[in-house]
């Protein structure tokens, strides 16, 4: 089990930051990996993903579900899929988005995985490397996305 945690901020004021957040084409667009997002409600989606984690590659179909109670201060998301041969995998974030001026959004994350079956195997140094990589490409897509439409 790991935890990450970070914090990026974001050119864009707060309520287009949350906005963003809920919008599946940005979360697909930033999701690494992600093949396929589907909302099938505010607060459940259904997601197909590709990872590779060292030697296996392995496709994930899963749910994600969202949890808005804080919004728009914070969100949180659970999803656990699973990835057939390869084992499943079962991981969440907390995200609190501050306002710092009208324009600019601080937004912090802690992030927690787990991960069973064949990939568990792998070493947890390896997974947790993988785990922070892909968090950190999450959030620096997301931002480059929010930054974009915000200048545009």
């Amino acid at each position: 089990r790991m935890e990450l945690a970070d914090e990026i901020i974001i050119n864009a004021p707060k309520d287009q930051v949350y906005a963003a957040l809920n919008d599946p084409e940005v979360l697909k667009q930033c999701i690494p990996g992600c093949e396929e997002l589907i909302k099938h409600s505010e607060t459940e989606l259904e997601a197909k993903v590709v990872l590779k984690v060292g030697p296996v590659k392995a496709k994930f179909s899963g749910d994600v579900v969202l949890d808005t109670a804080g919004a728009p201060d914070a969100f949180s998301l659970t999803g656990q899929g699973n990835g057939g041969a390869a084992g499943h995998a079962k991981g969440g974030a907390d995200v609190t988005l501050t306002a710092d001026g009208p324009e600019t959004t601080i937004l912090r994350y802690e992030a927690k995985a787990a991960i069973g079956g064949k990939l568990a195997q792998l070493g947890s140094r390896l997974i947790q490397s993988t785990s922070k990589k892909l968090a950190g490409k999450f959030f620096e897509s997301f931002a480059d996305v929010v930054n974009a439409d915000s200048t545009s």
